[in-house]
């Protein structure tokens, strides 16, 4: 059994709101609340939701990007709250990042060799000379040409500055690599050839993806485990044949009927959703999924679902399992 390589203990994040009304009262908007997770080392964990239940907020705390609110992350078992900044500094070499737009994470005045060796820069890391070769490796394991270094952002692709991106993440040799949407802004043919890629990086380099995605067949193809977030909560986990087979949580249901199908003759039920996310400024009582559950019990009205094991790595909040 892989030993984890990053775990939480009841992760929220909380962002206060300007204080309002006649008493001054301060809201706040719940982004993540009581997220339990393992992530075990060498596998693609695929995170999936709506957009706005939290899947990138989670990513950046998980990275400590941002400070949670309460609860605690664990880096190969060692409290990463606790981490000064020496410490922190080793692990941001060992995790790294993905964006979503390619062109936003490369700053349009330098060209791709100095973008690809400033984590080097940074961490001081061999000789000029090696540094210099070391990125030009880095291209060539990206499917890039070494002499395309002297050149600028704006000189690529979409799909080619996603490479650069990925070079750059690579060029500290990371453990971790946090893809955050990382093909959504690609067009299709370019995102086969982004997600193999980095199926052929985390095999030669054994690497561990957290990869978060809206887009179900992406994750199908790429993750070996899928987290299920809604409003800010994990409502359920587990392996990926499982997931797409047989989901188990009402809202997993939902998700997966309204994903296109590939083959036009295959007829599935379509579950319809009634009204709205609700906000998480001010998320219902009970389970935050009962006002659009077609499932729906009267304890999910009132207490909230702790996540459950159903069966070997698969876990679920939903009171339909008690």
């Amino acid at each position: 059994m892989p030993e984890n390589i990053l775990s939480t203990e009841g992760l929220s994040k909380h962002y206060p709101l300007k204080e309002h009304g006649l008493f001054h009262r301060q809201t706040v908007v719940r982004a993540l609340e009581d997220v339990s997770l393992e992530i075990q080392e060498g596998e693609v964990f695929g995170l999936v939701g709506e957009s706005g239940c939290g899947k990138s907020t989670l990513g950046r705390v998980l990275l400590r990007l941002e400070d949670p609110s309460a609860g605690r992350i664990f880096y190969r078992n060692q409290d990463l709250g606790a981490f000064d900044r020496d410490r922190l500094k080793a692990f941001r070499r060992e995790a790294q990042i993905i964006y979503q737009d390619p062109y936003s994470a490369l700053n349009p005045r330098q060209c791709i060799q100095n973008l690809v060796q400033e984590p080097l820069d940074i961490h001081g890391i061999g000789t000029k000379q090696e540094r210099s070769k070391q990125v030009r490796l880095l291209l060539e394991k990206v499917g890039l040409r070494p002499d395309q270094a002297t050149r600028y952002p704006h000189e690529f692709s979409g799909g080619q500055r996603q490479r650069i991106v990925i070079a750059r993440a690579l060029a500290l040799n990371p453990k971790l690599i946090l893809a955050d949407e990382a093909v959504s802004a690609l067009d299709v043919s370019i995102q086969a050839q982004v997600i193999n890629l980095l199926k052929d990086l985390r095999r030669e380099f054994n690497l561990t993806y957290i990869f978060i995605s809206h887009d179900l067949s992406v994750i199908k193809h790429i993750a070996d485990r899928v987290g299920v977030m809604y409003l800010g909560r994990m409502v359920e986990v587990a392996p990926k044949h499982a997931f797409y087979q047989e989901p188990a949580h009402p809202y997993s249901k939902a998700l997966l009927s309204s994903a296109p199908s590939p083959d036009p003759r295959s007829k599935k039920e379509r579950i319809i959703l009634s009204g709205d996310v609700p906000s998480p400024i001010n998320p219902p009582a009970g389970c935050y999924f009962h006002p659009r559950c077609p499932e729906c019990l009267d304890i999910c009205r009132e207490v909230f679902p702790p996540l459950r094991l159903l069966s070997p790595q698969r876990w679920v909040a939903c009171h339909l399992y008690q």
